[in-house]
This record gives C-alpha cells, sequence and structure tokens, in this order.
C-alpha cells in the first residue's frame, strides 16, 4: 500500500488558529486513509469479518459505492443479511433463497443441501447485495450464443471462512446477465471499476468468461460498449508471454492485456483463486490487476492508455452486467465464479489493496478445478468416460457415448441418486422411448423416473436397467471416441464393465 501523507502536515507554530474547511478536508481523508490501511493489516486468515471490513464497505468509504455486488460465498457488505442466490430443484420446479449464517457472514450451504436433497438443483438467480436489485439470472440467446442455463448448484463445493460454501461452475451453455441496464452501473464513458474472485485452473480460451459491463442486449454493438473483467488463455492480441491465463479486459472485440491489446508484462496467473480486477476512467485510461485470493497483494498488470482504435477513448458502455458470457452472449468458455463488485468510479490502490486483504482474509481452499460435489465419473470400456455429446450442452435427445476423460467435463460428473437414476447438466441417463429391446440406444432426458432412467450397480461391474433386464453395452466392445451406448443383454463380457467413482 502506498503511504499517504496528510496534507495537515507541517511546522507547528503556538499560535492559536480556527481551522478551516480546507484543514478538516485533508484530516477527514488522512483518516480514511489510515482506515483503509487498519483493515488491510487486520485482515488475517480465518479471522471474522469485522464491521465495515467487507469489499463493498471498503470501497464506499472511499467514494466509490458499489453498484453491483454478486456471491454465492459470502456478504460483501457487513450490513447485509439478505438472499445470496437462488435455487430450482429439477424433481418439482420448486425454489429456495439460500442466504447467510449471519449477518455480513458466510452462505448457509446446509440449506441449500437440505433443500435440494437427492434431488439435483440449478443456480437460477444470483441476488445482488446492494440497494439496486441489479440481480443476475440466465441470460437470453444472444447473436453469438443460445439461450443460457443455470449452473448446477452443488457442482462446485469449496470452503470460505471454515464454512462449506458453493461457487458457480461456468461450463458452456452457463451464464446470467441482467434484466437490461443495471442501475447506477457506468454508461457512455463514465467511470467504473470491477472484480471477481475466479479460479486460474478452470479456464479456456474460448468466448467468453466475463464478469461486467456489456451490452443492454445480448448483441455486439461495437467497439468500447463493454467493459468487463475477464480471465482466460486467450491470447486475442499477439505477442502473449506464457500461456496465461490471464486477466484480461472485454471492452468489446477484443480482450485487451494493454493499450492496443498486446503487453508482455502481463505474466499471467494460475492459482486455483485468482483476484481479478480491471479499472477505467472512461475516457483515457484503464488499469488492469491480479492476485493470488489466497495469499498476498496484488499485482498491477496495467496501467495506462485506453486503446486508440476507434470506440474506446471515450468508452460507450451500455450498463448491462453479464456473468460466464460475453456482450453477444458467446457462452462457449468455462470459468469458476465466487463474488465479484462493479463501483461507481474510478478505485484508489489503497482501496484495492484494502479489498485484497480482505480477500485473503476469506481463508478460501478447495479445488477449483474439477466439480467436486456429489458427482463423480463414470469409466468404461477401454477407461473411456461416460460422456455426453455436444460438450456440457447436452439437450433432451443428447447422445450418451464414451470419450476420453477430462477433468473440466462437466458432463462427464454424474450423481447416482437413491432411486437408481444417473443424471448430469440437468438431465437423466434414459433409454431412447423408454424401451427395452436389445441395441435400443441410450440418451440424455429430463428426469422423470421412468423405469428407463433406473441403473444398479452389479457385483460384476455392470449397470442393469431393472425395467428391461438389459446392461448398459458398449457395441462390440468398442472404446473410440463417440462410441454411442446401448443397452444389451447381460452377459458379463469387458463391453459391460462401467464402474462409478
Amino acid at each position: 500500500m502506498r503511504r499517504m501523507r496528510s496534507a495537515a502536515a507541517g511546522v507547528v507554530q503556538r499560535i492559536r488558529v480556527r481551522p478551516g474547511p480546507r484543514y478538516w478536508r485533508a484530516l477527514m481523508s488522512a483518516v480514511a486513509a489510515v482506515g483503509l490501511f487498519l483493515g488491510a493489516l487486520t485482515a488475517l486468515p480465518g479471522a471474522a469479518q469485522a464491521a465495515g471490513s467487507l469489499p463493498c464497505d471498503i470501497y464506499g468509504a472511499a467514494n466509490t459505492p458499489c453498484v453491483a455486488a454478486h456471491s454465492t460465498v459470502r456478504a460483501l457488505f457487513s450490513s447485509y443479511n439478505g438472499p445470496l442466490y437462488q435455487v430450482t430443484r429439477a424433481s418439482d420446479g420448486a425454489t429456495a433463497d439460500i442466504g447467510l449464517l449471519s449477518q455480513g457472514g458466510y452462505a448457509n450451504a446446509a440449506q441449500q443441501d437440505t433443500f435440494c436433497g437427492d434431488s439435483t438443483c440449478a443456480i437460477t438467480r444470483v441476488y445482488d447485495q446492494t440497494s439496486r436489485h441489479n440481480d443476475l439470472n440466465p441470460g437470453p440467446a444472444g447473436t453469438a450464443g443460445g439461450a443460457d442455463r443455470g449452473a448446477d448448484a452443488a457442482e462446485l463445493s469449496v470452503t470460505a471462512g471454515g464454512h462449506k460454501a458453493y461457487g458457480i461452475w461456468i461450463s458452456p451453455g452457463v451464464g446470467y446477465r441482467s434484466d437490461g441496464a443495471a442501475s447506477g452501473v457506468a454508461v457512455n464513458g463514465q467511470a467504473e471499476g470491477a472484480y471477481m474472485v475466479a479460479s486460474g485452473t478452470h479456464v479456456g480460451s474460448d468466448c467468453c468468461f466475463d464478469y461486467g459491463n456489456a451490452e443492454s442486449t445480448p448483441a455486439d454493438t461495437g467497439n468500447g460498449h463493454m467493459d468487463a473483467v475477464s480471465i482466460a488463455t486467450t491470447c486475442y492480441f499477439a505477442p502473449c508471454t506464457g500461456s496465461g491465463p490471464w486477466v484480461e479486459a472485454d471492452m468489446e472485440n477484443g480482450m485487451f492485456q494493454g493499450d492496443n491489446g498486446s503487453n508482455t508484462a502481463n505474466t499471467g496467473n494460475n492459482s486455483s483463486y485468482v483476484t481479478a480486477m480491471l479499472k477505467n476512467n472512461g475516457q483515457t485510461m484503464y488499469a488492469l490487476k491480479g492476485g493470488d485470493s489466497q495469499t498476498g497483494g496484488l499485482r498491477t498488470q496495467w496501467d495506462g492508455a485506453l486503446p486508440t482504435r476507434a470506440g474506446y477513448r471515450p468508452m460507450q458502455q451500455e450498463g448491462g452486467i453479464i456473468l460466464g458470457t460475453g456482450g453477444d452472449n458467446s457462452n462457449r468458455n468455462m470459468g469458476s465464479f465466487f463474488e465479484g463488485v462493479m463501483v461507481s468510479g474510478y478505485p484508489t490502490d489503497a482501496a484495492e489493496n484494502a479489498v485484497q486483504a480482505n480477500i485473503v482474509s476469506v481463508g478460501y481452499s478447495g479445488e477449483t478445478n474439477v466439480p467436486n460435489g456429489p458427482q463423480g465419473t463414470i469409466t468404461g470400456p477401454g477407461g473411456q468416460c461416460v460422456d455426453v455429446a455436444a460438450d456440457d450442452t447436452g439437450v433432451n435427445g443428447t447422445a450418451v457415448q464414451l470419450w476420453n476423460c477430462q477433468s473440466y467435463a462437466e458432463d462427464q460428473y454424474w450423481t447416482h441418486h437413491a432411486n437408481g437414476s444417473l443424471s448430469t447438466i440437468g438431465r437423466c441417463l434414459d433409454i431412447n422411448g423408454n424401451g427395452t429391446a436389445n441395441g435400443t440406444q441410450v440418451e440424455l432426458w429430463d428426469c422423470n423416473g421412468v423405469g428407463g432412467q433406473e441403473w444398479k450397480q452389479q457385483s460384476d461391474g455392470s449397470l442393469l436397467n431393472p425395467q428391461s433386464g438389459r446392461c448398459l453395452d458398449s457395441p462390440d466392445g468398442a472404446t473410440g471416441n463417440g462410441t454411442r451406448l446401448r443397452i444389451w443383454d447381460c452377459n458379463g463380457a469387458a463391453a459391460q464393465k462401467f464402474a462409478l467413482h
């Protein structure tokens, strides 16, 4: 943190005078700076969250108030005691708001676990903790991507503040958006800042894992119409240093690391938890910072000019908010999201340093690069994984197949429920047409409790469907990528060995 020198410092004279307005302004500025400094010093890992110490309290004290604050993990205001997010249960469509263990505290994950029970739940709303109610819902179809679905609510279990909590596992087809332009968010060249805590291990190079300012409708309306922070392995403007992932600015039609894109001083950050920060004065300059959310301070990756290409000076933001997608609803990337805010005005370095110290105090822990809830993989012939075609975006009728196991592939992680069903990405392993004949192929379908969705693990390693009396089978024992699975008379062959992990 930079040392702040009070403007009131000087030679002390033994003359009694009445301090003027300039004196009091300087004194209050010094007191505020000391407050931020002490907040950073007292934010020790695992410590209780003191009043006035949370990110939006810090930004507010520095005259850059939060206009949006989203997290499934914790409160971002010390005064907040409302819901963090909403889940929708697949079995009956019922919803529940997941709140806090205490005011200004951490998520009540047990509330989610109890409500979702043996069903699956999707995160269908992320509540804004400011009074502006800039809530985020699964986004509509855009010019570059179909309608989004909500993330599986139990897919990313972590520890924060010593408590169990759930993050948001973003995979292709998952994303959230405000309803049009959000209240108070920067437009038409106004200054703003944003940060998110994400993962440096669950990342990709496609477009776009973003959080921040975007078009008010899901369409690319030109350069400078976005101002979102991103972490990805996207080297949009070569050359780049290393292989990333890098904290970048998505300002539309480019993932910028420096003035006109390339910035070889940005060396990336691949820690499990990454603090990614962006601020933009809307006229001439912007800055990017990154840090390890578990330890240490921030590293400035860029602090300089905005792009000289047309459209960025001044910026032309529209004030929409996105999470996990691009402004035109490009929803092909992946990432893990835990918390993030957007502020009005250009944040000070002191405020950003204090926010990072508070984030470190949370004590985030747990894997961020694999689904680590109740799901597990199913391995079949040749050690291949049971997989859904179409890269995590499967709809009713999508083929279920064998494919190389990939730790980040959401649709290779299945939950085995008490009723015998196996589900992934919100749907169940199903026999086409609820059929029973030899050779009937299996697919993904809405979980509906029919006999064609019941699977029982047998002692010989096979998966039996009791209704048909037949087993899950790979035709002729094939092991190649894309091998479509079916049911067949149980025969104990290697083609029918499927292990649930």
